[in-house]
């Protein structure tokens, strides 16, 4: 991550939407900095944003300065608020990972089951919350209930959120989880293997995931 917290986030937003995980203005990140946090605006393109233009606000998320902050603040804050290690916060509507979030057989408690050790190792179990309209409040109390123990939750018909303790490891995390998302849609149908419990405590124990 570079020096300049504003730098940063725009690189990693443009990574991600040069990459098509985030279309058109959809997705939106934030991520903590100095007694605050940084936002992208709402309706932008995360592939042409502007460091000066980011929305600033304050530890409580009270808007102090740039441009207006994306409507989906109340699902970040509620991740900071239950998450203390979060340091950065990516909501994504990644295809293969929102398929999923589509999928009425979707495991609610476990919607991207361990195939590989990287999904294990970056982003734990993740559950699927039930729908809220987009920019609603109603998700807060959701994630509020489930992000203490997974860095990562779907929203239902929506997509990713997922945490990590600096804005390279939540970014690093959103693409393993739509990476695995992926090989899962290829692969229904198919006997796949799943890693098994132990092997999966045992990764996540050497990686200290948080």
């Amino acid at each position: 991550m570079t020096a300049d917290p504003r730098e940063a986030l725009c690189r990693w937003a443009k990574s991600l939407f040069d990459r098509g995980l985030s279309p058109g203005s959809s997705g939106n990140i934030t991520c903590r900095f100095e007694d605050g946090f940084l936002a992208t605006p709402t309706n932008s393109c995360l592939g042409f944003l502007d460091p000066q233009r980011l929305s600033v606000l304050d530890a409580e998320g009270r808007h102090l300065s740039g441009d207006k902050p994306t409507k989906e603040l109340p699902l970040h804050l509620a991740y900071y608020r239950a998450r203390p290690s979060a340091g950065a916060v990516v909501h994504l509507h990644s295809t293969y990972a929102t398929a999923l979030s589509c999928l009425a057989d979707t495991d609610p408690e476990d919607a991207i089951p361990p195939i590989t050790p990287y999904i294990a190792m970056r982003v734990g179990r993740v559950p699927v919350l039930p729908y809220t309209h987009p920019g609603s409040a109603n998700v807060a109390p959701l994630i509020e209930n489930r992000a203490a123990d997974h860095a990562a939750v779907l929203l239902a018909n929506h997509g990713p959120v997922v945490a990590g303790t600096s804005l390279d490891s939540a970014v690093f995390a959103a693409e393993e989880l739509e990476e695995t998302a992926k090989l899962l849609v290829l692969t229904r149908g198919l006997a796949v293997r799943r890693l098994d419990e132990a092997t999966v405590a045992a990764l996540q124990s050497l990686y200290r995931l948080r």
